[in-house]
């Protein structure tokens, strides 16, 4: 089977999580005489248009930060193979024997090009293009420029890998730092499900005519949709705050966003 390019794939996911999210909707206003099943309709709708290119998208999130955190461990890896007499393709042969998780199919690729006869600086090119990540692409130009004018190779590598351990170690830190404003965003959203749970419960009931605006009565159901609307409002951009805190990437946010989404969707179906 032929294997699809991640936009292509992305694509793809997009076009039918929105079909599936269509034809739910329009069986949610077949059944709209029935308030229950057609807010549950509706809310299976959204989740169903979001969730998939929302993983995909994590996915490719998640596979990048995977190879930075272990571009530095390949770098040091090659290093030590340098330092230990081999050439630049015969170290790139000896490493790519070790496991570097996401990392593994670029260096391999790189060992083999090598192999091939291409340059250095190309192989080394292709795999920022490959990689699609800013750490590799400012490492790679130093080490090119490097080897262009004559460096010692050994050395810069040794450098660079140093700075990147350095930076991941920064961004565990960072990470551990602000686990507790993860926590605290967490704790304000079901509050604020509590909140709106608790209203329905006990103020809705008490509503029989609600008037605001001058003359314009709002009632008890057009207020449950309005509830339903700040969950589902409040869950997505909830998440995305926590994943910009925590991780510093809006994308890690969508993890937390379908989370909150489902959470403040059962609650307010069932408890609601």
């Amino acid at each position: 089977m032929l294997k699809l390019k991640f936009k292509e794939q992305l694509l793809l996911t997009i076009i039918l999580g929105i079909s599936a999210g269509i034809f739910l909707i329009f069986l949610a206003f077949l059944f709209k005489n029935i308030p229950k099943l057609f807010s549950t309709l509706v809310f299976l709708a959204i989740f169903v248009s979001v969730l998939p290119p929302s993983l995909i998208l994590y996915a490719d999130y998640k596979r990048k930060k995977e190879i930075e955190e272990m571009f530095p461990v390949f770098l040091r890896d090659l290093v030590e193979a340098v330092r230990g007499g081999l050439t630049i393709p015969q170290a790139f042969r000896s490493v790519c024997r070790n496991d570097y998780k996401a990392l593994n199919p670029y260096v391999r690729k790189v060992a083999s090009q090598l192999d091939w006869g291409i340059p250095l600086e190309k192989a080394l090119l292709n795999m920022v293009r490959d990689t699609k990540s800013s750490l590799i692409a400012r490492t790679v130009t130093s080490i090119i420029e490097t080897h262009r004018f004559g460096g010692r190779l050994a050395e810069t590598i040794e450098s660079l890998s140093k700075a990147a351990l350095e930076i991941e170690r920064l961004r565990i830190e960072r990470k551990v730092l602000l686990q507790s404003q993860t926590m605290t965003g967490y704790v304000i959203f079901f509050v604020f499900i509590g909140v709106i749970v608790g209203l329905e419960k006990f103020l809705l009931p008490g509503l029989t005519q609600q008037q605001m605006f001058g003359a314009q009565r709002i009632s008890p159901a057009e207020y449950k949709n309005m509830f339903r609307d700040l969950i589902f409002l409040q869950s997505f951009f909830a998440g995305l705050m926590v994943g910009k805190m925590a991780e510093g990437s809006i994308l890690a946010g969508l993890k937390h966003s379908l989370i909150m989404m489902l959470i403040g969707g059962l609650a307010y179906f069932l408890i609601g």
